[in-house]
């Protein structure tokens, strides 16, 4: 698994208009809803997954059962999951169509299995980082919020 440096962070953040939050929470005070919601309002596109909250409007989506529900192309799979948990999404990952060029194992998150089997399939994987820090710490946000 190579080492992404911030450079490739940048690019893959400022590249990646539509992402979809494996995991997302419709509870303000967890990360798998306050850090969805702070890219949402940096710009990008929003699309959660969690059957715990189907059809409901989470960031102005309906929130999806599985990523193959999601129609159309997803540039980043935000995943907020535990890390044992994590083998059970790989074949629903490999299964989108088209498939996401990103997967993004949030802070904490960590599978190298996992991550071996997306890269294989060609998709980059970054484990243990947080979107919402990095975006902020490589100058990413909006000029009016910095």
């Amino acid at each position: 698994m190579a080492t992404i440096n911030d450079a490739r962070l940048r690019e893959i953040l400022a590249g990646s208009p539509t992402v979809a939050v494996l995991g997302i929470h419709r509870e303000p005070e967890k990360a798998a809803f306050y850090v969805p919601e702070y890219l949402h309002d940096e710009g990008y596109r929003v699309i959660g997954v969690n059957p715990q909250f189907v059809d409901e409007t989470i960031l102005g989506e309906k929130v999806r059962a599985t990523l193959q529900e999601i129609a159309e192309p997803i540039d980043l799979v935000d995943v907020f999951r535990k890390p044992e948990a994590i083998p059970t999404h790989v074949a629903d990952i490999l299964a989108m169509k088209p498939r996401p060029k990103y997967v993004w194992f949030q802070l904490g998150i960590k599978n190298d299995e996992a991550a071996k089997q997306l890269e294989e399939a060609g998709i980059i994987v970054i484990q243990n980082r947080c979107t919402l820090a990095d975006h902020q710490r490589l100058g990413l946000g909006k000029p009016e919020k910095r």
